[in-house]
């Protein structure tokens, strides 16, 4: 039995699986009891998934400024669950963004200001070492064993002197 669902719901479905965050496509299609092939079916055929862009006028939760979840956070600090759900659902969030926005400024806050331009600093010239060691592991494996082709070519001859 075949079922047809309206385009609201497959744009909605769509939008609500390429703003999953880290969950997989098959919790979400589970949620919207929507059979898996025919979600993926639908990201493949959305002109969203292929520009990466919105249609709608609400932004994701990546799309967001520093600035502006810093906002979004002192102006739901005070509210209660029920009005948070709908400042949530008049700016297109989710209540699990804003508790990840505020986790990440707290730890931002316990960190120094240059600690993550050190970090990457730190993470490059790691990762140079990395290959540089590398580098020199092939090189002194190819010439070790130039060396004992060399003594074994040198023994070789040196039976036939006999």
């Amino acid at each position: 039995m075949k079922s047809t669902y309206s385009e609201a719901f497959i744009e909605q479905a769509v939008s609500k699986a390429l703003a999953r965050g880290s969950r997989p496509i098959t919790e979400i299609s589970r949620d919207l009891n929507v059979p898996y092939h025919t979600l993926r079916k639908w990201l493949g055929k959305s002109s969203m998934s292929k520009r990466g862009e919105f249609k709608s006028r609400e932004r994701r939760p990546g799309d967001w400024s520093p600035e502006e979840q810093l906002q979004a956070l002192h102006e739901t600090h005070e509210l209660s669950d029920e009005a948070l759900q709908a400042w949530c659902r008049e700016k297109g969030l989710f209540a699990h963004n804003l508790t990840a926005w505020r986790t990440a400024f707290c730890e931002g806050a316990k960190s120094p200001a240059g600690a993550s331009a050190q970090s990457r600093t730190l993470k490059d010239e790691n990762a140079k070492l990395k290959r540089e060691l590398a580098r020199k592991e092939k090189a002194l494996a190819e010439a070790a064993a130039l060396l004992i082709l060399q003594k074994k070519y040198q023994a070789l001859w040196e039976d036939e002197d006999k």
